[in-house]
Order: C-alpha cells, then sequence, then structure tokens
C-alpha cells in the first residue's frame, strides 16, 4: 500500500488545494462535502479511525503523530502498518466548515 494507491481511489472527488505531494507525504484540501467518501477511502485503505474525531488524543497518538504537526480533540487518525512501515492519514476540519486538510505520511518503523 502506498499513498498513491489511496489516492487513486480518490481520483472522482474534488481537490480544492494540493499542497504537498510525494512518496512519503501528502497534503491536500478537499471540500467537507466529500467527507463520507475520503472517510470509506481511508477505512477501505487503513481500516477503523484509531482516534475518531471528538475523542481526546492519547500520549501514543501524540507520538505517532508528532513529525507531522500532532493530532488534535477535533480531528481523525487512521493508522495502518505494511511490513516496514506505517502509513497515518489525518483528517483536519476547517473552521468554516467548508474544507478539510487531509494529511497522509508514510512512517519507518
Amino acid at each position: 500500500m502506498t499513498l498513491d494507491d489511496i489516492l487513486v481511489q480518490a481520483r472522482d472527488l474534488g481537490v480544492y488545494e494540493r499542497r504537498s505531494l510525494s512518496a512519503e507525504y501528502c497534503e491536500l484540501v478537499f471540500f467537507s462535502q466529500d467527507l463520507e467518501a475520503w472517510r470509506r477511502i481511508l477505512i477501505g485503505s487503513l481500516g477503523e479511525p484509531r482516534k475518531p474525531a471528538g475523542r481526546e488524543p492519547t500520549e501514543a497518538d501524540l507520538g505517532l503523530t508528532s513529525e507531522t504537526g500532532g493530532i488534535r480533540l477535533n480531528q481523525t487518525l487512521f493508522e495502518k502498518e505494511f511490513g516496514g512501515k506505517t502509513i497515518i492519514a489525518k483528517i483536519w476540519p476547517w473552521d468554516d466548515e467548508r474544507y478539510m486538510t487531509l494529511k497522509m505520511a508514510v512512517l519507518f518503523n
């Protein structure tokens, strides 16, 4: 599984802004109306959220996400290990409720 494998599944979804895209890190802004479609893609690729929005992050969640900006109460965190690497994905809702930021990263174990 790669970040590109996940993004290919979302090729028909609108993206407001592509901020960064490499084999190890992706950051983009999508429209809130597409949240459920993104959730289905991420659940299909990475499993159920490790930390759903509204639940306080644990110390382990904070440690896992420290290199990519951390994780907050209103954010969702996905995680799955693949061999010698872990893929994480974080959904950050904007205060305007129109957009959301998706950050995905490959972490090497």
